[in-house]
C-alpha cells in the first residue's frame, strides 16, 4: 500500500533526491524514517517523527577543525508543516565541543537559513557548516574517546547532567513508553521512567546537550493521545530539576521502566542513587 506524501514530505525528499539520496517516509502523522550518505561527508540522517505539523530528524555528521581533527557534529532539525516558508528549529551538539561552541554554530546556522527562506535549506546548511566549523569555533575541539584522559582539574561528572520530569499522565502509554525508550536510546542518556500509582516521573542522566535535544522533543512531539483518541503533544510535563550530576550521586548505566507498588519502594529506588534530597524535595508535593 503506497501512502499519500504531503507538501512537507515532498520537500524533504526532493531535497534528498536533489543530491543522490535515498529517503523513506511514511504517511502524515505515523512515525517514519529517512536516511541519506554521502560518498565524501560521513553523514548519515535519520527522522525520528513525521507528523501532520512537521517532521523531526537528525544528521550527523564529521567535520574536520583547524588542527584537523575528526569533529562528530549532530544536528537537530524540526522542520514545521510550513517549510521552507518557516524556519526549521535547530539544535546542536557534539561530544567534543563546548556548549558555548554548540550555541555558536547553531546561531550560524540560523542566519544561513534566513538567506534560503522559502527555499529548501537543510543540505545547504549541512554543506555550509562543513566548510566553515572550523571558522566557527574559537577554541580547539576536546577530543573525547576512550583512550583520552581528561584535562585537569576536569571530572567525568563535569559533562553530565540530570533532569527529573513530571508528567500527568499517559493515555497511549505503551507507545509513549516506546517513544521515551528510543529518544533515551538514541540520546544516550540513562536513568528510569518511573510509575508509582497516578505519579509518573522521568529521570534522566546524560550530556547537557543531550539532555536538551530531549525536552525539545519531548515538547514539541505527539506523543500521547487526548480524550477523543487524537495524536497530542504533551502539554502537562513539568521540569521539576535540571542540575549537574554531583559526585554523591549514582551514574546510572542504562535506561529502565520501573513500576513501583509504594511510595517507600519510589523514595528507596532514589536513596539508592544518592538523590535521597531529590525526593523529598520534589516528590511528596506531588501527592497533595
Amino acid at each position: 500500500m503506497v501512502f499519500p506524501v504531503c507538501p512537507l514530505h515532498a520537500a524533504f525528499r526532493a531535497e534528498l533526491r536533489l543530491r543522490g539520496s535515498s529517503v523513506f517516509l511514511r504517511a502524515p502523522g505515523r512515525e517514519g524514517t529517512a536516511g541519506f550518505c554521502h560518498a565524501g561527508g560521513h553523514r548519515s540522517s535519520q527522522a525520528l517523527l513525521c507528523e501532520t505539523d512537521g517532521v523531526t530528524f537528525r544528521i550527523q555528521i564529521s567535520v574536520k577543525e583547524l588542527r584537523d581533527t575528526d569533529i562528530l557534529l549532530k544536528l537537530l532539525f524540526r522542520l514545521p508543516v510550513n517549510y521552507p516558508s518557516t524556519l526549521p528549529e535547530i539544535s546542536v551538539s557534539s561530544d567534543q565541543l563546548t556548549r558555548a561552541q554548540c550555541m555558536d554554530i547553531k546561531d550560524k546556522l540560523l542566519e544561513q537559513a534566513k538567506k534560503h527562506l522559502s527555499e529548501p535549506m537543510v543540505h545547504e546548511l549541512v554543506l555550509w557548516i562543513q566548510q566553515h566549523l572550523k571558522y566557527i569555533i574559537k577554541q580547539p575541539a576536546i577530543v573525547c574517546n576512550e583512550k583520552n584522559t581528561l584535562s585537569k582539574g576536569a571530572s567525568t561528572e563535569d559533562a553530565i547532567w540530570m533532569l527529573l520530569l513530571h508528567l500527568d499522565h499517559m493515555r497511549a502509554k505503551a507507545k509513549y513508553v516506546r517513544t521515551v525508550e528510543k529518544w533515551a536510546s538514541d540520546l544516550k542518556l540513562t536513568g528510569r521512567l518511573m510509575f508509582m500509582g497516578k505519579i509518573i516521573l522521568i529521570l534522566l542522566q546524560g550530556d547537557k546537550s543531550n539532555i536538551k535535544e530531549y525536552l525539545i522533543l519531548q515538547k514539541t512531539s505527539k506523543v500521547d493521545v487526548d480524550s477523543s483518541g487524537k495524536k497530542c503533544k504533551e502539554k502537562m510535563i513539568s521540569v521539576l530539576c535540571e542540575t549537574k550530576v554531583q559526585s554523591q550521586h549514582k551514574r546510572f548505566q542504562m535506561f529502565e521502566v520501573k513500576e513501583y507498588s509504594t511510595l517507600d519502594e519510589l523514595q528507596k529506588e532514589f536513596e539508592t542513587a544518592g538523590l535521597a534530597n531529590l525526593f523529598s524535595e520534589f516528590v511528596p508535593p506531588l501527592l497533595k
